[in-house]
């Protein structure tokens, strides 16, 4: 099996990476298209020139790393932003397909924290809706993991055909070799981490400026959120 996990960015993303990847049966590949986005778009990322350097930067040599498998599965972490137009997207016909979605204020107010100045394009809620309608898939929401890891994991695996493992409830402490260079910028609190965060509390508050990009974002947010996954 190879899962093609799609979300925006501060969006537990990484956690399920680690999860999935403290299972003995998969290995897992983080955002390779991260670099291509990168050296393509010019966007002015934190660490974009280590990024460029140290990983692949065409796209057709990292679409033939996703069509490859796994130890017998493969976990990929992407982003639907990464995905520019004419970056090749064949690798993904025959992959299982998850969207992982969190409500928008958290995704900004922890995207901001990080970037300054965020954008609607740089939080991935537009070309994730546009990405599920293509291609379709399965849709968990962040804060329903949260709030029951074991359950929602659980049936996450039952939906996509998969046999669950209490390893995925738990990782070591600190980096996963196959993070990318970038985690030293955004991966701090899961190294903190050897499991999954507990419920979240409140919305946070959203900044004046940024109530533009929360008020875009919800209505894509919204319309994958009804047909979420639940336990």
């Amino acid at each position: 099996m190879r899962i093609a996990m799609w979300s925006g960015p501060r969006n537990l993303s990484t956690a399920m990476m680690y999860s999935f990847g403290n299972r003995a049966d998969f290995v897992v590949m983080d955002e390779p298209f991260y670099a291509p986005y990168l050296a393509r778009s010019g966007a002015a990322h934190p660490m974009a020139d280590q990024i460029i350097a140290r990983h692949e930067t065409d796209p057709s040599q990292v679409a033939q790393s996703c069509s490859e498998g796994g130890r017998p599965h493969l976990y990929m972490k992407h982003m639907p932003h990464h995905m520019l137009d004419g970056f090749p997207m064949d690798w993904a016909v025959d992959c299982t397909h998850v969207h992982l979605i969190r409500h928008p204020a958290r995704v900004i107010a922890s995207y901001a924290a990080k970037r300054e100045s965020p954008t609607l394009a740089d939080i991935g809620f537009v070309q994730q809706a546009d990405l599920f309608d293509r291609i379709g898939g399965v849709v968990v929401d962040s804060t329903d993991i949260r709030a029951n890891p074991e359950g929602m994991l659980r049936s996450l695996c039952k939906a996509i055909g998969l046999s669950f493992d209490d390893a995925m409830l738990s990782w070591p402490a600190g980096p996963h070799p196959k993070d990318g260079i970038w985690a030293r910028h955004w991966y701090g609190a899961v190294h903190a981490s050897t499991g999954f965060a507990g419920a979240e509390g409140d919305l946070p508050e959203v900044p004046e400026d940024l109530q533009p990009i929360l008020e875009q974002a919800m209505h894509h947010y919204l319309r994958l959120h009804r047909g979420r996954l639940s336990p």
